[in-house]
């Protein structure tokens, strides 16, 4: 594989490591900064001696890579904020009581029913300059929302760390959070919020400006609101109004990537570009004015589009590709890719941790490295024959590089995808070009009725394909559970087996052959890992009471009076048994008593009945019932009380006074979320 074979490539994969490395095991500064030190000592020494003497060549190769991996480290310790003596976690004070907290809005997330969300910056609290990140959730009421990005708003309140999944096998919405170097949340109504006259007019304000104008501008125009959202998340990338059944569809479709801007669509935006200037010689003069015109379409579209990273990480890609193109260096292409993601991370570590940024690199690298293999497999004459091959094979490529992936974080996989690519893809091409030019033609109020009439009936016909093509429901295989183990297992086989195809030989069958066997050793493995555990699991579920026991892959739901079909399609439940590679072999109401592992718990329910001899390790509350707790621990003596999501507010927090007074530990389910027992 020759491009491993790059000095870029092993630089940049040391770099990439020297950040995991960093995220995961979070040394010291002054750790990484002595080592660094140390290495750039040897590494000059080497330098020096590789130029007189060949046998220190290796040295000097070691000590470049070991650089690069402790640079790629001490890049992620310097973007993350919160070991920043300034950033707002540092000061406890303000989780603890509230504080007076002055902040800027920067960015309108989705809302929900009750609140509108928004990422704001904070600059003081209590009057003390801090910094950093923050979610503030406002609350909605009958009044129109008057607020808008670069508003500085003060209020008093506490900060609220960003809460932990309540339910095993959940998404982290926490880390998810913490990855994007966002801590906390407040919560606050209007009347609670004070506006301050003065605004922050910096790019993300005029942005904003640009954005609420475009809208406008269509809501003028008659744009069907549904259509218009579509609109503005396929050339804006603002998702934040969308239907969740407009989204279900892209999602059961295979077509999700076009609701978010990323290389395709920036891809489009560059060949649009590319075609219009096409009358332009490739004399070198030509070629500069191209690429002039090239990037500075892609820096304006990427303000335009609000600077989100999606957008910044896909201009920067093609803006390097372009740059390549430009230098006639088209079979480096892989080392116009590196030096993107090398940049890119090098200002944005974090990125790395971003799945769009994982999702759009591995598709542009399979789509550049195995769709030349899939297209020569096959040579249609007829050029709409070819025009449909070509698109095929670049999907299957982009397909073949995220599906591990993909399983990995989402656990489906769309089977229509190759019908999906083949309809949309001439649709899609179609609104990039009549959006952008609608877009544009919005902040100037001058956009024809005809022609927003032109975009809003594309979008319509596309919702109504994607619509189509997600109706075939029994297509979508759901609920595949996949782990680690498995995601690199098959990266291995996926790699071996293309290199192997290219140029086959002795050597490179038998990296495939024992790729195979490593993927089934995480088959083995995963197996026998689950065919080992037992566990209980109570689960944080409003007013409900639920249960489960697992032994090895075989599961026990135990609960109280909800129908079976019910309990049984509970998406926390789902979650658990894919997570788990397990299955849900049984159904069955609560007992008052169940063992594990030579432990009982016992169960007491809204009926308040219990026995006084019962003596056992775990008691567990369900149902609010009425009992006199401080007299029932007395006479039984448990170790740990649990009362689960079921039980009203009010008494659980007598029941935690009452276990504090008995020294027994009391454990919430509604506050701490899910209790687990395993082996």
């Amino acid at each position: 594989m020759k491009v491993l074979k790059f000095p870029l490539t092993k630089i940049t994969i040391c770099f990439i490591i020297g950040i995991l490395t960093a995220y995961f095991w979070q040394p010291s500064l002054l750790l990484i900064n002595s080592a660094l030190a140390t290495v750039l000592l040897t590494f000059t020494v080497s330098y020096f001696l590789s130029r007189k003497k060949k046998q220190f060549i290796n040295l000097f190769t070691i000590n470049t890579y070991v650089i690069s991996f402790l640079i790629g480290s001490l890049t992620l310790l310097f973007h993350t904020e919160s070991l920043q003596k300034t950033n707002y976690t540092n000061c406890k004070k303000a989780f603890e009581k509230p504080q007076n907290i002055t902040l800027c809005l920067r960015e309108k997330l989705k809302g929900n029913d009750y609140n509108d969300r928004y990422i704001a910056l904070i600059s003081k609290i209590d009057n003390q300059h801090y910094s950093g990140r923050i979610i503030i959730n406002i609350q909605k009421d009958s009044l129109p929302n008057s607020l808008i990005i670069g508003n500085i708003i003060q209020l008093k309140t506490t900060l609220q760390n960003n809460s932990s999944p309540k339910n095993p096998n959940q998404f982290d919405y926490s880390k998810y959070l913490n990855d994007k170097q966002i801590y906390a949340q407040v919560y606050a109504a209007k009347s609670e919020i004070s506006i301050n006259k003065r605004i922050r007019k910096d790019i993300w304000y005029y942005t904003a400006k640009l954005h609420t104008r475009i809208v406008n501008n269509l809501t003028q125009n008659h744009f069907n609101p549904n259509e218009m959202n579509v609109a503005l998340a396929l050339i804006l990338g603002q998702r934040q109004e969308i239907s969740p059944d407009i989204v279900q569809d892209y999602q059961f479709s295979g077509a999700t990537h076009i609701l978010s801007v990323s290389g395709l669509h920036v891809g489009f935006i560059m060949l649009f570009i590319a075609f219009i200037l096409k009358p332009i010689g490739n004399t070198p003069k030509g070629s500069f004015i191209k690429l002039i015109t090239i990037l500075t379409s892609l820096i304006i579209f990427a303000i335009i589009s609000g600077l989100s990273p999606c957008v910044l990480r896909s201009v920067v890609m093609f803006s390097f590709l372009a740059i390549g193109n430009h230098l006639r260096r088209n079979g480096n292409t892989y080392h116009t890719l590196l030096v993107s993601i090398l940049l890119i991370l090098l200002f944005e570590p974090y990125f790395l941790l971003d799945i769009g940024f994982q999702l759009s690199y591995l598709a542009l690298f399979f789509i550049l490295w195995l769709q030349p293999i899939l297209k020569s497999l096959w040579n249609p004459k007829n050029k709409i024959t070819a025009n449909i091959w070509n698109v095929l094979t670049v999907s299957f490529a982009a397909q073949i590089g995220t599906l591990p992936l993909c399983l990995y974080y989402f656990h489906q996989f769309p089977g229509l995808f190759f019908v999906t690519n083949i309809i949309i893809i001439p649709i899609l091409s179609f609104i990039m070009v009549v959006g952008i030019i609608v877009m544009i033609l919005a902040i100037f109020n001058i956009a024809p009725q005809f022609l927003v009439k032109i975009l809003e009936k594309s979008i319509y016909l596309l919702n109504k394909v994607i619509h189509f093509v997600a109706s075939f429901d029994s297509f979508v295989i759901r609920d595949i559970s996949f782990n680690t183990y498995y995601l690199f297992a098959f990266y291995l086989w996926i790699t071996f087996t293309i290199v192997w195809i290219k140029k086959p030989n002795y050597l490179k069958l038998t990296a495939v052959l024992s790729s195979v066997i490593i993927l089934q050793l995480s088959f083995l493995l995963t197996k026998k890992e689950v065919q080992s555990q037992q566990e209980i699991i109570v689960y944080n579920i409003k007013k409900k009471t639920s249960i489960s026991e697992r032994n090895g892959k075989n599961v026990t739901l135990f609960y109280n009076n909800d129908p079976l079909k019910k309990i049984s399609k509970n998406n926390v439940l789902n979650s658990y048994l894919i997570g788990n590679f397990s299955l849900l072999k049984k159904e069955t109401k609560i007992r008052n008593t169940l063992y594990f592992n030579n432990k009982k718990i016992f169960i007491i329910d809204s009926s308040g009945i219990y026995l006084e001899n019962v003596q056992p390790d775990i008691l567990l509350l369900i149902q609010s019932p009425k009992i006199n707790l401080n007299r029932l621990l007395k006479s039984i003596h448990p170790k740990i009380v649990i009362a689960d999501a079921s039980n009203s507010y009010s008494i659980q927090k007598y029941w935690k006074m009452t276990c504090v007074k008995q020294k027994i530990p009391f454990h919430s389910i509604s506050e701490k979320g899910f209790y687990k027992l395993s082996n």
